[in-house]
């Protein structure tokens, strides 16, 4: 039975531009002398004058360096495969073709235009390309500099948060003296910097039912880089209805993950995941946390999604789950299918416009108050975050008691009268309200959308 032989990327043009090759072979030795006869070329690259395996020339059966078993003599089973590893510098220096690129545009992106996925044919369309980004955050963050770097034309970005110093442990874009800035300005500013011939555009406002269609209508690819679950099925319904490819990724502490939804004959988010999980039961990772470096891979993994879809470049994780884990520093890919039961695109979709998002993701309004209303209530406010969130600002008149402590502070809260119980984004105060009512108090509801939907209230 033979083995497959996976040809990387600077040996193809030597392979008859093959990615992988099935060659017949007991041993590695074997093997590579097989696929040598069968690709002469191939030789001077793996070979010295001696007929060794050149030194900057690694082989792996499966995931195990060869070094490390029996070299050239490793025994193959019928299942094993062989990739050839070759160092790389990073590319050569090479003339960029005549094309009707300016000059500037031709020595930038010199790198892609030697590149045959990319070319001169690839950068063209990735300069009229038009790529929507949700949020100037963790992950828009490296997704949106490297798409700029790349050339895309036309970067569109949503947000209306500002830059706190919490933000600069992972969301590059911004730094120390953009803190208080609308992230929004700052972005712009950045990636301008970056490249100073793409163009930028802005949408300051928090992305709803009533604005998303408008909002997306007029972009080729939409990346997701939001971080609720209310707008990510917002996200996702916008993009089956209009028909553009959603570019997925989501981190939490040290996992994240990334696929591309609603392409034509691909699954969506919903495929995926029919129904959010219940509130609370999936903290934010303003509540769990992050590693700041994550965003950084996901959102990397999304730019180079977004830019393989406008280049019409490579195999897409359309169809596919993509897993990785920072602490084991290790990938997984999932099959998805597409479900046919779907209820936005399934064959009998019964979603065929944009919903009520907040409700859909909380049906539990009558235990909630939203921001707005909360300012008519004369009801006891009780902070359920940490200290060091209660100091950097907390609503007026608000008692603190972090979630972790109320079970054991129950009688300072009180029975007569209304209470509201606040976190940063709501997950804490889901969780605290379930504590409170479990123990009596009948009146106590939490604030949806937490403190920071306070602040944009207030704003």
């Amino acid at each position: 039975m033979p083995t497959t032989v996976f040809i990387p990327t600077p040996l193809r043009p030597y392979a008859n531009k093959s990615a992988r090759v099935e060659v017949e072979g007991r041993t590695v030795g074997e093997a590579l002398e097989n696929l040598t006869r069968t690709h002469d070329r191939l030789r001077e690259h793996l070979y010295n004058e001696n007929g060794k395996l050149r030194s900057f020339v690694n082989v792996y059966v499966n995931d195990s360096d060869i070094r490390y078993l029996e070299k050239e003599d490793t025994p193959l089973k019928p299942e094993d495969t062989i990739t050839i590893v070759p160092s790389v510098a990073g590319g050569a220096a090479a003339e960029a073709a005549a094309a009707p690129l300016t000059n500037e545009e031709i020595r930038r992106y010199s790198r892609h235009l030697i590149m045959p996925e990319v070319g001169l044919e690839g950068q063209r369309k990735l300069k009229a390309a038009r790529v929507l980004c949700i949020g100037a955050g963790g992950l828009g963050s490296p997704a949106t500099l490297y798409l700029a770097a790349a050339g895309v034309g036309t970067i569109g970005l949503v947000d209306f948060d500002v830059v706190d110093f919490s933000n600069l442990q992972r969301q590059i874009l911004h730094s120390t003296a953009d803190v208080g800035r609308p992230k929004l300005e700052s972005a712009a500013e950045r990636l301008t910097g970056i490249n100073p011939g793409v163009r930028i555009e802005t949408h300051e406002a928090a992305l709803n039912s009533s604005n998303a269609l408008d909002i997306l209508q007029n972009y080729e690819v939409i990346v997701d880089g939001t971080d609720n679950f209310p707008t990510r099925y917002l996200v996702n319904d916008a993009c089956v209805l209009l028909g553009k490819p959603n570019v997925y990724g989501s981190i939490f502490r040290f996992e994240g993950q990334a696929s591309i939804f609603a392409a034509p004959d691909g699954p969506c988010y919903r495929c995926l995941y029919a129904e959010p999980p219940p509130p609370g039961l999936v903290p934010s990772c303003a509540e769990g946390g992050v590693l700041g470096v994550l965003p950084g891979v996901v959102g990397t993994i999304q730019a180079t999604e977004a830019i393989k879809l406008l280049a019409a470049a490579g195999e897409t994780l359309i169809g596919r789950l993509l897993l990785f884990d920072a602490l084991r520093m290790s990938f997984r890919q999932m099959k998805l299918r597409k479900d046919p039961n779907c209820a936005i695109c399934g064959a009998h979709p019964t979603i065929t416009q944009l919903i009520d998002y907040e409700q859909f993701c909380n049906p539990a309004t009558a235990i909630e108050v939203s921001a707005s209303q909360l300012a008519g209530l004369d009801a006891a406010l009780i902070d359920v975050r940490e200290p060091y969130e209660f100091a950097g600002g907390a609503i007026d008149g608000a008692t603190l008691i972090p979630l972790g402590t109320l079970p054991l502070r129950l009688h300072e809260v009180p029975r007569d009268r209304d209470v509201v119980v606040y976190c940063q984004s709501g997950s804490r105060s889901a969780r605290a309200l379930e504590i409170l009512r479990g123990a009596g108090f009948s009146r106590a509801r939490h604030l949806r959308g937490g403190y920071a939907a306070w602040l944009r209230e207030r704003v």
